[in-house]
């Protein structure tokens, strides 16, 4: 069964900081809300591509025939770099990589 990563604590925790560091950076609109909301769907996503890689590893057996068999690579791992690509570019567009180097430091 696969695992509902929108009812983890994980989840919660991360979208409730990247709002937080939306409220303190003055950038609380609902258009930059509603790219947060993308963010996880696309951190579900990301998981999800990651359990499927670590299950059927990078490469993946198939069946080709009735007695054919081969072997190919598993897309979940060109997705996996397509979505957090992707997920690094709504950070970006929500300005949260310029704040988190100032508040690291």
């Amino acid at each position: 069964m696969a695992k509902d990563y929108r009812k983890s604590k994980q989840f919660k925790d991360i979208q409730e900081s990247l709002i937080e560091q939306l409220i303190k950076s003055g950038n609380d609109s609902k258009f930059f809300i509603d790219l947060v909301k993308d963010y996880m769907s696309l951190w579900v996503i990301k998981n999800k591509l990651i359990d499927d890689i670590e299950e059927r590893g990078v490469v993946c057996k198939y069946q080709n025939g009735k007695d054919q068999w081969g072997y190919k690579r598993n897309d979940s791992v060109g997705e996996l770099n397509k979505t957090s690509s992707q997920m690094l570019k709504i950070l970006t567009q929500l300005n949260i990589l310029k704040h988190l180097k100032t508040w690291i430091q």
